[in-house]
């Protein structure tokens, strides 16, 4: 499909698309396009229409976004600088908080087996990556930590349950981390992006 095929419906979720610094959900769409507008054929077709080019769009934290092609990624890496990695502590609180939320602070201290400083969930909110869930109906009624929508999109993710089961993870031989594959197969595009596992000291517990 060349460029002149696109249909007006199709070249304006392509605008959003790529002026949106998030994935753009069926909903955004739905008020984007014109009424008589199918937003799932609309990009079914956009999809195929990127999927030779340098850039595809992929479903991703519940919407749709673009991303490197796959077999692009390791020339780019020569030449695109790799955002900052997270500290190993806050990757550890992280996976964490995905594998387990909702959940306090306390409880991410008694499954790490250390205490989580505020320099560690501040760095994690800076980054957009976990939000506070309500609150916790105990005593002193603690914040109960989650996940946001910039994780998944962070992780190559379109919602929760594409979480690696344990069986699916690598184990890195740096520590007890444990690599996920990477999203869509491009350079990370965030902090901390290339990896992300529940702690070892969890594995008899069910993800």
């Amino acid at each position: 499909m060349t460029a002149d095929e696109f249909t007006p419906a199709m070249r304006l979720a392509e605008a959003a698309i790529f002026a949106a610094t998030q994935p753009v959900t069926a909903r955004v769409l739905t008020n984007l396009l014109p009424e008589d507008a199918d937003v799932d054929s609309v990009m079914a077709a956009l999809t195929q229409a990127y999927e030779t080019r340098g850039v595809n769009i992929v479903t991703v934290g519940g919407g749709w976004q673009f991303r490197t092609a796959p077999d692009l990624a390791p020339a780019l890496r020569k030449v695109v600088e790799l955002p900052r990695r997270l500290p190993r502590v806050a990757m550890e609180s992280l996976a964490i908080i995905a594998y387990h939320q909702p959940v306090t602070r306390t409880e991410i201290e008694e499954i790490r087996g250390a205490a989580l400083s505020q320099n560690t969930l501040d760095l994690l909110l800076e980054n957009g990556l976990v939000t506070p869930k309500g609150r916790k109906e105990t005593p002193g009624r603690p914040t109960l930590w989650g996940t946001t929508p910039a994780f998944l999109a962070q992780f190559g993710l379109n919602d929760l349950r594409e979480l690696p089961k344990r069986e699916d993870l690598l184990i890195d031989p740096a520590g007890p981390a444990l690599a996920v594959r990477p999203p869509q197969a491009q350079p990370p595009a965030g902090p901390g992006s290339e990896a992300l596992a529940p702690p070892a000291a969890e594995e008899g517990k069910p993800g």
